[in-house]
């Protein structure tokens, strides 16, 4: 796979500042799954939505973009390494490439971390567990930190005999970056966004004897439950809340983790949280509430067994009261679930994609696409299941698994070596 830097774009091409047509990073501005736009396509043709453009050079992997002004971020493996990548939105053109780190050759090869864009500064982790911060601008490196040499990190072990490489995407969150050792004296760490310089790391206590032992493979998210800002996480044992200011060990949460891989990001929602694992655990609804001076405490409110729902790492959609997924280890059927109180309000349905789902919102739109890449856009409404059209990625060699971004109008699919960018406009 050939990637030809055109040195001309970059001088060509400015940095712009957030906007709200933007995607700055995983799951989009606020890591709900959920984007801005409006104005969009209720239904598609036959054929799907037109294609705007197509771009090829992208590498290996399963990452998912960023886009932000004119510019779209994303990591792949080529020949000779690990990358990230800056490439030009408007027809996807190459910018720049920094290599990250060795390339990731098992059976789901390549990158899984989405870039996370601050300003003149892009956030990446690579496989390996090593953190970067690089200019967005010319793809510099600022400074470097690794997980599992820095901080003894490890990941939780899959199936007891390997691990499918780090997947977290790093939180940007006012001066500093948060990602994930996933150990006992290092579940999270913050970092100096600027230097890479550790700020605080967070040390937990035994969670529980369901799950295993490291970090898993879901990102960080922002709470502000019990009015106690924090960060939620989903490691290997289970759900966890550590206070943003100092990293001090807010909650846990041991029912929801498996022992081969907690991968769904958890929703956050005033005072509740909501996680899902796959490989036949379940959900759970949690209620955070002040736990003396500072503290918080988490209580379940219910637990939703897995013949239920579950979520494998195709992610939850939080959408007017209403939680939708694709529910079933490696199965994706689009379910609905009442937020409340876990009753159901439709599903599991079949439909004509295969395996796993990665789901996103926009505009009264659940877009789901599945592992066979197989789009299926879904009506969020809880009163039924409601089809409104369906289409094929091209050339899916590998599972199809990116999660899917729209931005201004405009749908962009990650496949591996390739990017699809189909025009979803109304008009």
């Amino acid at each position: 796979m050939r990637f030809a830097i055109t040195t001309t774009l970059v001088a060509a091409l400015s940095l712009s500042p957030l906007a709200a047509t933007d995607w700055p990073q995983w799951r989009g501005p606020n890591r709900d799954g959920r984007s801005p736009a409006t104005g969009l396509l209720q239904s598609w043709p036959e054929a799907g939505p037109p294609l705007a453009w197509r771009a090829a050079g992208l590498g290996a992997g399963y990452s998912s973009i960023a886009v932000v002004g004119e510019r779209i971020y994303t990591l792949g493996d080529l020949e000779d390494g690990q990358y990230a990548l800056a490439l030009n939105r408007k027809d996807g053109s190459p910018i720049w490439k920094t290599k990250i780190g060795p390339v990731w050759e098992d059976r789901f090869l390549g990158s899984r971390s989405t870039p996370t864009v601050d300003g003149d500064h892009i956030y990446v982790m690579s496989t390996e567990g090593v953190v970067k911060c690089l200019k967005a601008s010319d793809g510099t490196e600022v400074w470097s930190r690794s997980l599992p040499g820095d901080f003894g990190s490890h990941l939780m072990q899959a199936m007891g005999t390997t691990d499918w490489k780090y997947t977290e995407s790093p939180l940007v969150d006012g001066d500093r970056v948060i990602v994930t050792p996933g150990i006992t004296d290092a579940a999270l760490v913050a970092l100096n966004k600027k230097t890479g310089e550790e700020i605080w790391r967070s040390a937990i206590g035994r969670l529980g004897s369901l799950g295993a032992y490291g970090a898993a493979y879901s990102s960080v998210v922002v709470s502000n439950g019990a009015g106690v800002k924090h960060y939620v996480q989903f490691i290997g044992r289970g759900v966890i809340g550590v206070e943003a200011e100092s990293g001090k060990f807010l909650w846990g949460y041991n029912r929801v983790a498996n022992d081969i891989a907690n991968i769904a990001t958890p929703i956050v929602h005033g005072d509740y949280v909501f996680a899902s694992s796959g490989y036949g655990t379940g959900s759970a609804l949690l209620k955070l509430s002040a736990d003396g001076e500072g503290g918080v405490k988490a209580e379940e409110v219910y637990f939703i067994e897995p013949d239920t729902m579950q979520n494998h790492h195709g992610g939850l959609i939080l959408h007017d009261g209403y939680v939708y997924t694709g529910t079933g280890h490696n199965k994706g059927f689009p379910l609905a679930v009442r937020f409340e109180d876990g009753e159901v309000a439709w599903g599991p349905e079949r439909n004509q994609g295969q395996s796993s789902a990665a789901i996103t919102y926009a505009d009264g739109r659940i877009y789901f696409r599945y592992q066979d890449g197989r789009m299926i856009l879904v009506e969020a409404t809880p009163e039924g299941y409601r089809e409104h059209g369906t289409f094929e990625i091209p050339e899916v060699r590998h599972e199809s698994w990116s999660h899917p971004v729209i931005a201004d109008g405009m749908l962009y699919l990650r496949e591996q070596d390739n990017l699809f960018v189909y025009d979803v406009r109304a008009q």
